[in-house]
């Protein structure tokens, strides 16, 4: 904080110049935000900012159609984030940025190295290997024309039909598809197969690491993905979300409309707010209620005084008050709500950890952490709803190589409330394209979603 503290201040200090008297909040790694005045003194809840936006905007979209449990991904170039949405953002305080560990509240989040410019490449095993090296923004995948010779997940999936070579970013980009099959072909050599085949296994190997990242943030906690949606978002996410769902058994997904820049709505959408957290250690059983209920009321009047400064009354400020907790001896905890019984968080910190890790222990159970999360009211925003009188126009085709025949082609803009897409079928926009696969189904909600559902 003390390193970038500076920095942000100065950067946040001339950007309120430029804007005048607009009203300027910033993202915070905990999916709220604060005053651009108050930010730079925290710089470092703000480092995951950019992913915490998406988040925001996955559950606000996903609320608009009455999901509240769901798993996110979010895949652009050179990394994707996958993270779980139980009603609330998941909140954690053990997370890293690179090699350090960071212990301030931020959205609970798995990150691998699996992009649309993760590069493909042959081991001395001879095994097909996808990432975590990225050809980053330059050259790039090399069907992007800028010098890329090194086959990509995005070339692949323009090998196999799935991208529009005049479509990219509402066709302001021509995609070069002979440089996408030369850097496939390179591949393709080293393994015997076809380009297509090739193009067809590095998409499988993409798809795995992805998936596997997906039963971190879920089958590894207790949690059965069957019974949540899958929310695509990032550039390259709705290319992969039928793949993705199947191979978790779920039946149902979301790509919400503009996908690709959804983190730029779930800034807009996100409340004030601030989460903080005092240290306090000892068993609960020999402190009393009243020991906790004082930590947190000093708590409260930090941040209630802080909220107030931007303009929010004490009466719009909702509080959720928890505990970190665990088993004596134990260096790990977990997050319990608190609403002021002893006996009842101590029962749910034992049923939380019988969830989680499959046991329950007769040991005492110890307090470590306080923690306060305070919400001003939600921002008003309105999705503009489509309306459905709008002429419908006959869609093109395009031929995917693994479907063996041509499939429609669905330019987003032009859909419909209420419309239905059965796939095989592509559907393109301004920043990204959604591959409907065999056997699932599209359904445009009135804001524009696509509500995917596997047959």
């Amino acid at each position: 904080n003390a390193w970038v503290g500076p920095l942000v201040e100065g950067y946040l200090q001339r950007l309120q110049q430029g804007v005048g008297n607009a009203s300027v909040a910033v993202m915070q790694s905990s999916g709220n935000t604060i005053a651009a005045e108050q930010a730079g003194t925290r710089a470092v809840h703000m480092l995951l900012s950019g992913p915490a936006g998406g988040l925001a905007g996955a559950r606000f979209v996903a609320a608009h159609a009455g999901r509240e449990h769901l798993l996110t991904f979010d895949m652009g170039g050179t990394s994707t984030d996958v993270a779980l949405i139980d009603g609330d953002l998941q909140l954690t305080s053990e997370g890293h940025i690179g090699p350090w560990p960071v212990s301030v509240p931020m959205v609970d989040m798995h990150t691998i190295g699996a992009g649309g410019g993760s590069i493909a490449y042959v081991d001395r095993g001879g095994m097909l290997q996808v990432g975590p090296e990225s050809a980053g923004a330059a050259p790039g995948p090399a069907c992007y024309g800028n010098g890329g010779e090194q086959a990509t997940v995005t070339d692949a999936n323009l090998v196999l039909g799935r991208l529009r070579p005049d479509a990219f970013l509402g066709g302001e980009m021509q995609l070069d598809v002979a440089a996408a099959r030369d850097a496939v072909a390179a591949v393709a050599d080293e393994l015997g197969l076809s380009v297509e085949e090739a193009a067809a296994g590095i998409i499988r190997v993409a798809n795995e690491h992805m998936a596997r990242a997906l039963r971190v943030i879920s089958v590894q906690r207790g949690v059965d993905p069957r019974e949540f949606s899958l929310v695509s978002f990032g550039g390259a996410g709705g290319l992969h979300v039928c793949a993705l769902a199947e191979s978790l058994g779920m039946r149902h997904a979301v790509v919400p409309i503009h996908a690709g820049v959804l983190s730029a709505l779930g800034m807009l959408a996100a409340p004030r707010g601030r989460e903080l957290s005092h240290a306090q250690g000892g068993l609960l059983h020999e402190m009393g209620g009243e020991v906790i209920d004082a930590g947190f009321a000093d708590l409260s009047q930090q941040g209630v005084a802080a909220l107030e400064q931007e303009g929010i009354g004490a009466g719009e400020i909702v509080a959720d008050h928890s505990l970190d907790l665990r088993y004596q001896g134990q260096s790990y905890t977990l997050n319990i709500p608190w609403h002021g019984a002893l006996d009842v968080v101590t029962e749910a910190f034992h049923r939380a950890h019988q969830a989680r890790y499959g046991h329950r222990l007769e040991l005492g159970v110890e307090l470590v952490n306080l923690r306060l999360s305070l919400q001003g009211p939600e921002t008003k925003i309105e999705l503009i709803e489509l309306g459905g009188s709008v002429a419908v126009d006959p869609p093109e085709r395009a031929t995917l190589y693994d479907v063996g025949d041509e499939v429609e082609v669905h330019q987003r803009d032009r859909l419909i409330t209420g419309q239905q897409i059965m796939g095989p079928a592509l559907i393109t926009e301004q920043v990204s394209t959604t591959y409907l696969a065999p056997g699932w189904r599209a359904m445009v909600d009135p804001f524009g979603n696509l509500m995917l559902e596997r047959s």
